[in-house]
């Protein structure tokens, strides 16, 4: 018994010498360390977070990422949360690139990057996360365009103010546009790009006749919503009475695509619905003829691993949020932390470049 137990503290040594030394890749350090246990089974290991899945609908698959939780006050109102309870009012401020918002309660709120509120002049799509602290007053935000040429009130929207924010960014070129290019001018062809893909997709035009250029009023087109609506019912309630369920990755066609991952079970699951429809909708877009190799744990494992060991740079957004970023060839890794609670980390967001 002892000779086996050499045995195998000596493997694990071996192992941990060879990826220091940069001789295995993520994917098969992850792959070995993993063992040969099945994802959807007892899961397995990606780092510090623990896989299952793939659970998969059509073209869509999900990996649920369960993990430790690391905010330790109080959760977080999510944007959407806090318009409805009107306890934020997000400002038109006449600037293309920038709204204000402002928090009239007690609660921290959490708005995401990728976040369309609807309204104002024109629908944005908030260009950064940001916590937007009790009382805050007005605080500037960061803010793309996803809908190009009206420049003024929409039906009987109010101008001075966005009603709303049901829905995401539908797809990681428009979010890469964004986050990574900081390009409008890409962000409103990423917009195109994604209504002509929707349009081929459900058989017909999803540009709506009140503003064609609206992406908010196309993910809205009847026809898209009913498509949806299959992945989302498939989908929806693969993490619930998972208390230890953080985040999720998922892959189109085989592919892995993105990862968003948060500091606490409670925020993730606030967030989930948006995501998921969001998710379902780029689905939709790259929905293809034929079939496709499943993505694996491993791919999964990889792609996570990899993410984080770029090459970092850290950014003060505002007085309460920084955020690190990391890139290489083939990836983006955004991390954003809260000064207020010693740079804990409150939200991981992963895109696959290519």
């Amino acid at each position: 018994m002892k000779k086996q137990a050499f045995v195998v503290t000596l493997g694990v040594v071996m192992f941990a010498v060879m990826v220091s030394l940069g001789m295995l890749s993520g994917a098969q350090a992850h792959k070995r360390s993993a063992g040969r246990g099945g994802a959807q089974g007892r899961g397995v290991q990606a780092g510090e977070y623990r896989l299952t899945g793939p659970y998969t609908h059509k073209n869509l698959s999900i990996f649920l990422v369960h993990g430790k939780s690391v905010i330790k006050t109080r959760s977080f109102l999510t944007l959407q949360e806090a318009l409805v309870q009107k306890k934020v009012v997000v400002y038109e401020t006449k600037s293309v690139n920038e709204l204000s918002i402002q928090n009239f309660s007690d609660e921290d709120v959490f708005v995401q990057s990728g976040d369309i509120v609807k309204g104002g002049q024109q629908d944005r799509m908030i260009g950064v996360d940001l916590i937007v602290p009790p009382r805050s007053g007005k605080l500037p935000i960061s803010a793309f365009c996803v809908e190009h040429g009206r420049w003024s009130g929409r039906g009987n929207e109010r101008v001075g103010v966005f009603s709303s924010s049901a829905d995401a960014a539908t797809t990681k070129e428009i979010k890469l546009a964004a986050k990574r290019a900081t390009s409008q001018g890409e962000v409103w062809r990423s917009v195109t790009v994604a209504q002509d893909k929707l349009s081929r997709n459900v058989g017909g035009r999803v540009n709506s006749a009140v503003s064609e250029s609206s992406l908010q009023l196309a993910v809205e087109n009847k026809k898209v919503q009913e498509t949806a609506d299959s992945y989302i019912k498939a989908l929806s309630n693969i993490a619930n009475g998972r208390d230890d369920v953080i985040g999720y990755v998922f892959a189109i066609n085989g592919k892995v695509n993105s990862a968003d991952i948060y500091g606490s079970n409670v925020l993730f699951k606030k967030l989930w619905p948006k995501l998921l429809k969001a998710n379902a909708m780029e689905a939709i877009a790259e929905l293809q003829d034929g079939k496709f190799r499943p993505a694996s744990a491993e791919n999964v494992q990889g792609f996570l691993y990899d993410s984080e060991k770029a090459k970092g740079s850290e950014k003060d957004v505002n007085a309460r949020v920084n955020l690190l970023t990391r890139e290489d060839g083939q990836n983006i890794f955004f991390e954003t932390r809260d000064k207020q609670q010693q740079n804990a980390w409150i939200h991981r967001n992963y895109i696959k470049k290519n």
